[in-house]
């Protein structure tokens, strides 16, 4: 276990301890504790090993020996007896947005709340804003924050969802007597977040399909079972939808099952004015309009556009948002591909709150093909995520310089930061030191509940800097866990584009921001796009295909995103951003 795992864990109990209203220097030990713990360069295997951890600062004799066990054993007892001493309903209050351990605690000891279901019922019946350090805007805010929650659990990140999917698909295909098989839905569309799994299947023996399904190891409970549609529930709580057709319908029912509502509607409208009723089991004809080109044998999604005097209309694009008109046009866009990226910028190391060393993450992106490669560690106000003082961030800068200089990366590496924009607007760093970097990335880590008006003016202010290249995770939204702060997109955007300013598309699975569905307008107004992954740990470089799925769902080509660039290219960029 290293010393952001064990540091996670003392922040963890410091919480439980603060539920529990025990002694608040106890609590802070083991916040500073952990704070102390980040800061450290030293070896903890080691120190633990030899006994040094006490010379640590705020490490005491009872906490090292609690490092020393997590260290060795990767447990901690009086952690897991702590968290069970705290009923789970309770601990659960801890993830609604804005409930800190104080508040959890406080609504505990006023209301006797153990439960999501007792602290909606006391927010309804206005009890909550009676109490003390509350008020009806903090209540409001709690009630709002549960519906959010709630949405929450009843949907999955691509990502995660796409990892789920994948080995009932690899099982699938191994079928004696599947043609063909191919994920549908929101998951094939690539949304941020899915609903439930729907999985296509083109087979000559549907029962052995049906009863593979069924009976694979991943499912916890069969919902529904007919001899061509299936549906069941993973042990992860994902709904899976099976459906099995014939060769002949495959194209048909992948097209019907990947469009979303609106994009299924307009395409059957499309169909109709050239005399056909479409379905997912096929063209119909109105009339004696003659179908004869569907009597081939294998028919592709391909053929059925073509059929319709249309392009073909990639799946990211199935939304009803004039992909259609496009498409009649002849104004689809080329979209970019993954082959097209050459290389990224927002990633993170050992040296701030990442997994893996500087060389870690260079060897990794060489691994990837590319031909550059940016450091970004966090700047020194993300205490939290060990952010890097002036001191450290110099020393980085040379040490890259030492890399590149060396030639013993295949990718060029840029020293850059991604650097906090304090409260007013200002940057975490002197203009001095910005100057000395390859690139910076300007990112919001702290108050995070200014008004809309205050943060689009804190971030505006920023993109005015002249040493900032790229805006990062501009609204700040973890899916699924926590909500965009308030901010005036659009302006933020118009200041970009003014002051030539990048905006990140953020691939981190749990971000996806800038969100896909602002891109199109953007781009064709000139702003230029960086599909970063916010990456922590060296297979983390896989995110790029959750960034590019989510930049093709925005209609980006590669001509409006720059790490789509050659290494010479970029660095010309750079030098003049």
């Amino acid at each position: 276990m290293d010393k952001k795992e064990i540091a996670a864990i003392f922040e963890e109990v410091a919480d439980l301890l603060e539920l529990k209203s025990e002694n608040p220097f106890r609590v802070r030990a083991y916040r500073n504790a952990a704070r102390s713990l980040l800061n450290s360069d030293q070896d903890l295997k080691k120190m633990a090993r030899e006994g040094g951890l006490e010379e640590l600062e705020g490490i005491g004799k009872d906490l090292a020996e609690k490092i020393t066990q997590l260290v060795e054993t990767g447990r901690l007892p009086f952690y897991e007896k702590l968290k069970r001493s705290i009923p789970s309903s309770m601990l659960k209050l801890r993830q609604v947005q804005g409930l800190g351990p104080k508040k959890v605690q406080a609504l505990h000891k006023k209301l006797k709340i153990k439960s999501l279901a007792q602290l909606k019922k006391a927010g309804k019946e206005g009890k909550i804003a009676k109490l003390k350090g509350f008020g009806v805007k903090t209540e409001q805010n709690i009630l709002q924050a549960l519906e959010h929650h709630e949405a929450y659990q009843k949907r999955y990140l691509w990502w995660d969802a796409m990892g789920l999917a994948r080995p009932l698909l690899e099982g699938l295909k191994k079928l004696k007597g599947v043609k063909r098989v191919e994920i549908a839905g929101s998951l094939r569309r690539k949304l941020e977040t899915v609903g439930d799994l729907d999985i296509l299947v083109a087979a000559l023996n549907p029962k052995l399909v049906v009863k593979w399904f069924t009976s694979c190891k991943e499912v916890s409970r069969i919902l529904a079972q007919g001899e061509t549609k299936v549906s069941v529930r993973l042990k992860e709580g994902i709904q899976v939808d099976l459906r099995i057709v014939s060769e002949s319908q495959f194209a048909f029912a992948l097209c019907y099952f990947t469009g979303s509502k609106e994009h299924n509607i307009k395409i059957r409208q499309h169909s109709l004015k050239k005399g056909w009723s479409l379905s997912e089991y096929g063209f119909e004809p109105i009339g004696k309009k003659s179908i004869a080109a569907f009597k081939k044998k294998r028919i592709e999604e391909e053929d059925i556009y073509k059929a319709l005097s249309l392009p073909y209309i990639e799946p990211e694009l199935r939304e009803n948002l004039g992909e259609i008109e496009a498409a009649e046009k002849g104004k689809l866009p080329c979209l970019v591909e993954e082959e097209d990226i050459k290389g990224t910028f927002h990633n993170h190391t050992t040296a701030s709150d990442g997994k893996s060393n500087l060389k870690e993450m260079v060897r990794a992106a060489a691994k990837m093909g590319w031909e550059y490669f940016g450091i970004s560690d966090h700047s020194k106000s993300s205490v939290q995520a060990n952010g890097l003082s002036e001191e450290r961030l110099f020393n980085q800068i040379e040490e890259i310089r030492k890399i590149n200089r060396s030639g013993q990366f295949e990718p060029y590496v840029f020293a850059g930061t991604e650097c906090d924009i304090l409260p007013d607007g200002t940057l975490d760093f002197s203009d001095s030191l910005l100057n000395q970097l390859d690139f910076v990335i300007a990112s919001i880590h702290s108050a995070l509940t200014q008004d809309e008006k205050t943060m689009t003016k804190r971030i505006i202010r920023a993109v005015e800097h002249p040493s900032v290249t790229m805006l990062g995770h501009l609204t700040g939204r973890l899916l699924l866990k926590r909500e965009p702060y308030k901010v005036n997109v659009q302006k933020v955007i118009d200041a970009c584009i003014a002051n030539h300013k990048i905006i990140e598309l953020n691939g981190n699975p749990q971000r996806l921001d800038m969100d896909w569905r602002l891109w199109r307008a953007a781009a064709e107004r000139g702003l230029l796009c960086c599909i970063n992954i916010d990456a922590h740990a060296a297979d983390q470089l896989q995110f790029i295909k959750a960034g590019v799925n989510i930049a093709r769902k925005g209609w980006l080509e590669k001509e409006s995103i720059i790490n789509t660039l050659s290494l010479k290219k970029i660095k010309n960029l750079l030098s003049f951003a």
